[in-house]
């Protein structure tokens, strides 16, 4: 397919290209947010600090911005974003590729708190869609590797979800709550929150449930996708106890659960298939459960200035049920991960212009996993190899430092390192073959901060992130198929090596920021010939560090708030890949295409917003040799598409929001690059939030 086929006119792509430099910014800012364009994060650096005074690529999604959406998954938070592409390969899941990393290449976290774990796999999971897209404050998403701060998978970035921690002002006790109602037409989805707090200025507690019903999906042109209807349901507690001075204590519990989801690509035949994988194919249930307690207080002890300790726990359920096509035998599976950690960051001033960060992770993950098959003619019940190694645990330990000096008014120097050592013991599994392994690894990163004017910063970091083996790659053992597959302990972490050069600008009515990166992933895991031959004929294969990965991009946006009555926002992400094997070069697979966003949104009245957005993404036919034979993607390669969409937002009383729109006004049929279904057609919605 060439690049032009269905894509963006050439015309369209130089104006969205030039209304890129003129705003090149990545933060978005929420509405009645305009003065106050200095926006803080804190998982760049593990502290507050402005998003303008870091060396990195930092995103954030303001609690402003998530209250008017209607999001599928939590993911779709991120549409849009720089950087952040965003790949379904069935309703009810998605992952944002990050750099053109994706899975386990890419660190996701709660509060916090990791949310990959042993079992993640580096390519798109379902995993993340366990994150309830109602219960958030914000989001933030820092492009490039962080293994010096947050440890192994940082590689193509973090994205870290913050759930809500709400606070009341007074000694008196009080309480509030909202309902919150959502419905959209493409899927006929409807949605429900209601979520409730009392407490006082010395104690908050906070607690709510969530509900989504999607029914299937109509894409463009008007045809109903079957299997993509799903369900799912949330509910959380937090408990704030605010002690003396700065200090805060927090418990909480989150859990999601979807009761059962089809996996689509694989019960609708796909590019180059006549019939589809599977009968059935559905994970029944997936669940996440999380518990965490955390203290964290500004308060100086002898040990640091600041201080952010927790404990927590995470059980990930991954069940499902599937039948090849036209087989008799249904496979039903259990499989979960029962994640424990100890985190702590602190930091201390070691002059004026000086300050150390410094802290430890200690984390220990155990895997459960069983399979059984039973024939549904005759009811014959057997037990079969499980999907990973029943038993298996991964543990690790590391510990880091990151260092900021201001050496003069203008310039900022960071620098950050870290050692992790991981034990990880694959339990034998039928085959009789497990594996013992105790890799290790030191990451270090080093960025600049130049402020050549007041509202202009130049950027630049270089930074080594890493990723280590899991219980997903090494325990595939014995034979699948025609291969044979044998251990390797000597498998090291996989690492990429990433420069950042870039340029931040804010000032009272825009923010901007326009960042280049390059980056060389070496010591990718992959499966190679061994040129051996088993006694039944299969090949011998064995899992190495043997592919090298180079992936280089731009990524863009801005806002620009003109007046009180407009603002106007564009963003557009451009990545480039190719994988190298000893000789073989080949394109990277699932590499996003050029995609970006531009918007508009004018104060119609004191209590209206109304707002008018284009989405689009050129077409992408560098396919890798995966690609190509994946069901999933157009071997031709994917099409371009433009998409436009109207919204507004209605304050109608201090206590009630409204929000209505339609999306895909010109009912597009496209399909977003790497994702196993056509995305919704023209989709109507409304929103509703009520607050008592």
């Amino acid at each position: 397919m060439a690049a032009s086929r269905g894509a963006p006119s050439r015309t369209l792509a130089w104006a969205t290209s030039g209304a890129i430099l003129v705003l090149a910014g990545a933060q978005r800012v929420d509405a009645g947010e305009a003065d106050a364009l200095q926006v803080i994060q804190v998982t760049a650096t593990r502290a507050p600090a402005s998003t303008q005074e870091v060396p990195q690529g930092v995103t954030v999604v303001e609690r402003e911005t998530l209250r008017r959406r209607v999001p599928l998954t939590v993911t779709d938070h991120l549409r849009g974003e720089p950087g952040v592409y965003l790949q379904q390969t069935t309703p009810g899941q998605g992952v944002p590729i990050v750099r053109g990393l994706k899975g386990s290449e890419v660190l996701h976290v709660v509060d916090g708190f990791r949310l990959n774990n042993s079992i993640f796999r580096n390519a798109p999971n379902q995993y993340l869609a366990l994150v309830d897209a109602w219960n958030l404050e914000r989001i933030e998403v820092v492009r490039g590797p962080l293994s010096a701060l947050h440890g192994g998978d940082a590689m193509g970035g973090v994205v870290q979800f913050f759930s809500r921690t709400p606070s009341f002002e007074g000694s008196e006790v009080r309480a509030r709550g909202k309902v919150g109602l959502q419905w959209v037409s493409a899927d006929e989805r409807t949605g429900s929150q209601l979520e409730g707090e009392f407490g006082n200025e010395d104690w908050v507690a906070h607690m709510g449930a969530t509900w989504q019903d999607a029914g299937e999906l109509r894409v463009g042109g008007g045809e109903t996708l079957p299997h993509t209807n799903f369900r799912s349901e949330g509910a959380y507690t937090k408990l704030i106890l605010n002690g003396e001075g700065d200090s805060q204590f927090i418990a909480q519990a989150q859990f999601t659960r979807q009761p059962e989801t089809s996996r689509y690509d694989a019960l609708v035949p796909g590019f180059g298939q006549t019939r589809p994988d599977s009968s059935e194919l559905a994970f029944e249930p997936q669940e996440r459960w999380f518990g965490q307690v955390r203290w964290r207080t500004q308060d100086a002890t002898w040990l640091a200035d600041t201080s952010d300790v927790q404990l927590a726990v995470q059980r990930i359920v991954d069940d499902r049920v599937s039948r090849d096509y036209l087989s008799t035998n249904r496979d039903t599976e259990h499989n979960s991960t029962l994640l424990a950690g100890a985190v702590g960051h602190f930091t201390r001033r070691l002059a004026e212009h000086h300050e150390l960060g410094f802290g430890f992770e200690v984390y220990r993950d155990r895997v459960e996993s069983a399979r059984s098959r039973t024939n549904i003619v005759t009811g014959a019940r057997e037990v079969r190899a499980s999907r990973f190694p029943d038993g298996s645990t991964m543990a690790w330990a590391g510990v880091y430092a990151a260092d900021r000096w201001t050496l003069h008014p203008r310039f900022d120097l960071l620098a950050g390192a870290r050692f992790t050592r991981y034990d990880i013991d694959v339990t034998p599994t039928i085959n009789g073959i497990g594996v013992q392994m105790q890799p290790q690894d030191v990451s270090g990163s080093l960025g600049a901060v130049f402020r050549l004017t007041d509202d202009l910063n130049l950027v630049a970091n270089a930074g080594r992130g890493f990723r280590p083996p899991n219980i997903f790659d090494l325990g595939t053992f014995g034979a699948r198929g025609n291969r044979f597959s044998i251990p390797n302990p000597d498998l090291d972490p996989e690492s990429v090596y990433t420069f950042d050069l870039g340029l931040k600008f804010a000032n009272e009515s825009m923010r901007a920021e326009l960042m280049a990166f390059r980056s060389d992933y070496r010591d990718k895991i992959t499966q190679v010939l061994t040129g051996d031959v088993d006694s039944n004929g299969r090949v011998i294969v064995q899992s190495r560090n043997a592919t090298r990965l180079r992936l280089r991009g731009v990524e863009a946006g801005g806002m620009w708030q003109a007046g009180d009555a407009a603002r106007f926002s564009a963003t557009a992400t451009w990545t480039w890949g190719e994988e190298q094997l000893d000789s073989l070069i080949y394109p990277a697979d699932r590499i996003p295409p050029w995609f970006g966003r531009l918007s508009a949104e004018f104060l119609a009245a004191p209590d209206w917003t109304v707002e008018a957005a284009m989405n689009w993404a050129a077409g992408q036919d560098r396919l890798s040799p995966r690609d190509e034979i994946d069901p999933r993607i157009n071997p031709r390669g994917t099409a371009g598409w433009t998409t436009f969409g109207v919204r507004a937002y209605w304050r109608a009383t201090p206590t009630l929001n409204v929000a209505t729109g339609v999306e895909n006004l010109g009912d597009r049929r496209y399909r977003e690059h790497g994702s196993g279904f056509d995305s919704a057609g023209r989709s109507a919605f409304a929103s509703v939030e009520l607050s008592f």
